[in-house]
């Protein structure tokens, strides 16, 4: 057995699913599923701002799933994926701007490649330093990288427009077949159709020698080592792979909003922010980060607006799914698909919907004292008055904060109680599970 094979058969995708097998009928209804809803969703979501949500969730897919190629697949922890969807952007815009003035040949739906390209260019410059080191050692230098890509953009003005940013115009040259890019919906479907193409070329990786390898190093380094690999060129040549889709995924955010701006578009807020929704989302499966896309746009467009406290409430939730869900969102909806497979969830009913209704009791509570307490202040000024979930607070009122207060520890206690019968009841389910399976086994 050739080294090649041995690796193979050890090396598991991170969902564990095996991706040699050819494709089955449950995977093309998945995928004919997802281009269903790419398609049909501006129809079911009519406003400005829900197409304008959809088309940031159809780049920002393609973003943390070039993320998870090194994070999910790969284990490699990168505090600069920003700088590649970054320089990304501005390449294309640069490209734009040069093709609107007739001195480059390239029509607008190819623009998304140009900035692939660039973000491949750039992680082959800066990914084979990067990728020397592996761990801790490789999570310090992106952000090295990313913290002095960042002040470049602030010392070059002439590429990366200084604090105003690089504006362009996407409607240049000849139509495409009719289609010029002017309205909205016409880049969605742009974005949505890159989307689906650049979501089926990460999953097909996922199943190369080159993407089952790469799951072999994050797991066992030594052992890719010992048959014979060069665990550094595995990594750089993922660094490669998810550079271009950051790539693209950044051009396509710079034909969306014709704007890119300087440093933040390279920052290390926004490569922590692809970091934390890619692991929301649930790194160890493929589709993780798809939802963590969902739930960046989610927080960044609807929470922002809602509460001035937004960032709070995501820091929150970031340290409690760290604590009860390391796997993400994707991984507690595959824990409820195997109970589901058993026929077990209908037991499972009740405790959840105490779960639900002690989480949200407490949720409220404490999310009245925040508002209240972000209202005294940063609104002071606009009154005592706090109009919170239709309801009139007095923010100087004792009986307001009591009855807040009174709330959230009900709601906790309550909540408490709930947890631990759920846990009894999901404990009791999972050892169920395990037993039908040996029995099934020792019957095979």
């Amino acid at each position: 057995m050739t080294a090649a094979a041995t690796t193979s058969s050890t090396a598991t995708p991170p969902d564990g699913r095996d991706r040699t097998r050819p494709l089955n009928t449950g995977r093309l209804l998945a995928w004919g599923l997802f281009a269903l809803a790419l398609i049909v969703a501006p129809y079911i979501f009519t406003s400005s701002l829900a197409l304008t949500m959809l088309s940031q969730i159809g780049y920002l897919i393609i973003i943390c799933l070039s993320y998870n190629i090194l994070l999910g697949q790969g284990g490699m922890l990168s505090f600069g994926h920003a700088v590649y969807t970054g320089l990304g952007s501005f390449i294309t815009i640069h490209a734009m701007n040069m093709a609107g003035r007739g001195e480059l040949p390239i029509p607008l739906v190819l623009m998304p490649i140009v900035g692939g390209l660039a973000g491949a260019f750039f992680a082959i410059l800066l990914g084979f330093v990067t990728t020397k080191k592996s761990g801790t050692t490789f999570a310090m230098i992106t952000l090295g990288i990313g913290e002095l890509v960042a002040s470049m953009a602030l010392m070059l003005p002439e590429f990366f427009g200084g604090e105003g940013g690089i504006t362009t115009d996407r409607v240049y040259g000849r139509s495409f077949f009719g289609i010029d890019f002017g309205p909205s919906i016409q880049v969605y479907y742009l974005i949505a159709v890159y989307c689906f193409i650049c979501t089926a070329l990460m999953y097909a990786f996922t199943g190369t020698p080159l993407g089952r390898i790469l799951n072999a190093v994050r797991d066992n380094p030594e052992r890719v080592e010992f048959i014979g690999y060069n665990t550094q060129r595995v990594r750089y040549f993922a660094f490669i792979i998810a550079g271009f889709f950051a790539g693209v995924g950044g051009a396509l955010a710079a034909i969306n909003f014709e704007i890119v701006t300087g440093a933040d578009s390279v920052s290390i807020v926004r490569s922590g922010t692809y970091l934390l929704f890619t692991f929301l989302g649930g790194a160890g499966f493929f589709f993780g980060p798809i939802i963590g896309a969902v739930l960046l746009v989610f927080a960044s467009v609807l929470l922002s607006e809602l509460s001035k406290a937004w960032l709070l409430y995501l820091g929150l939730v970031f340290l409690l799914m760290v604590m009860y869900a390391p796997g993400g969102v994707a991984s507690l909806l595959m824990m409820n698909v195997r109970v589901a497979r058993f026929g077990r969830l209908r037991a499972l009913a009740l405790p959840y919907l105490a779960l639900a209704a002690t989480g949200l009791l407490t949720v409220l509570g404490a999310a009245a004292m925040v508002e209240m307490t972000y209202h005294l202040q940063l609104n002071a000024a606009m009154g005592d008055e706090l109009r919170f979930l239709g309801m009139q607070l007095n923010t100087r009122s004792a009986s307001a904060w009591l009855g807040a207060g009174a709330v959230f520890a009900v709601g906790a206690v309550l909540l408490e109680w709930s947890r631990r019968v759920f846990l009894r009841r999901w404990s009791a389910i999972q050892e169920e599970i395990e037993q039908r399976i040996r029995r099934a086994e020792a019957t095979a």
